[in-house]
């Protein structure tokens, strides 16, 4: 019943998505983020829900397992996002990298038994992370207003409208017509379960690095995932975000220290 309420909340995000990317280019209200008072009640609440629920499971999946195994559970999770980096880089133009995705899924899924062990990355083929949101940004679309979504966190409205077919791709054990071996609910939810509790598992920690670093933990959060989208859309290169700033500008305007030059 949850994952068909979440199933069902993804829809009417998408929908909802659509009409925010309308209108946020018509909003007057400051950059990246207009929804504020609205993101930061949803912020303050997945805060909670994470302390409540998430962060002590994912406790709990460390205390209980051990870290081999662990490694291999995020292998294996990882190596199923492959095949969708390797179109998303396709998609965005570059062959060679999606060449290097679609052999780093062959050899782990095979030599890697299933994925497990990463044989790609010691044969020299390194992990990319690409999305269809990237590739959007890619395209040309706008990233559009900032929002967080209850459970889901973070997302532009992009992002927002790519996510439920990134979802399907990297997740294709929760499509009730997937794999005959995990149609059964049981299985797919556990294996949902899992791929949560071992993705909040490998950040424990970090939360204490926003709780000390700033004091304004949502302005913290929502900038560096900006920074963070930006900077993966342009392939580690961002345009200058001020236009009036000139690296060539003559050096022999700056005002000198008392003493200089003579």
């Amino acid at each position: 019943m949850f994952v068909n309420n979440i199933n069902s909340t993804m829809k009417n995000f998408f929908l909802s998505s659509a009409m925010l990317l309308l209108v946020a280019g018509c909003a007057s209200a400051p950059p990246d983020d207009p929804l504020e008072p609205f993101n930061r009640s949803m912020f303050s609440f997945n805060e909670k829900l994470d302390d409540v629920v998430t962060k002590p499971a994912a406790k709990a999946y460390v205390a209980v397992t051990p870290a081999p195994v662990r490694t291999w559970v995020s292998n294996f999770f990882s190596n199923l996002q492959d095949p969708w980096i390797s179109f998303n880089n396709l998609l965005q133009g570059k062959p060679t990298d999606a060449l290097n995705d679609l052999m780093r899924f062959v050899f782990n899924s095979t030599l890697g038994i299933g994925g497990l062990l990463d044989i790609a990355s010691e044969a020299g083929l390194p992990k990319h992370d690409e999305d269809f949101g990237q590739t959007l940004g890619v395209w040309g679309v706008k990233e559009g207003s900032f929002i967080v979504l209850p459970l889901l966190g973070p997302r532009t409205v992009r992002d927002t409208v790519a996510m439920p077919l990134d979802s399907a791709a990297e997740s294709p054990w929760s499509l009730p017509y997937g794999d005959p071996m995990v149609r059964d609910s049981a299985t797919r939810y556990g294996i949902s379960g899992l791929k949560l509790l071992n993705s909040r598992a490998r950040v424990l920690g970090l939360e204490r690095t926003l709780d000390e670093g700033t004091l304004d933990k949502y302005r913290y959060a929502r900038d560096f995932y900006l920074q963070q989208r930006r900077f993966k859309v342009y392939d580690g290169n961002p345009p200058l975000e001020y236009d009036d700033f000139d690296p060539d500008e003559d050096v022999a305007e700056t005002p000198q220290e008392p003493g200089e030059n003579q």
